[in-house]
């Protein structure tokens, strides 16, 4: 649960476990490897909102309210 209405992209990689640097995320959503809703997605501050999911690295995790 992300407690509040929404969450941005790189935050959100980081707080899913999908990465554990900041450094990682800046570079994969500027290199086209993370997804949103099976889209790329090259923002890296885009807000997220619950029922999102994001990609990375072959895993999934949906943002929950």
């Amino acid at each position: 649960s992300i407690g509040g209405e929404m969450i941005r992209l790189g935050q959100f990689v980081k707080f899913a476990g999908l990465s554990d640097s900041g450094g990682t995320v800046k570079e994969a959503v500027a290199d086209g490897d993370v997804t949103v809703n099976g889209e790329v997605e090259l923002r890296r501050g885009r807000q997220l909102h619950p029922g999102d999911v994001v990609g990375f690295e072959g895993r999934r995790a949906r943002v929950c309210p």
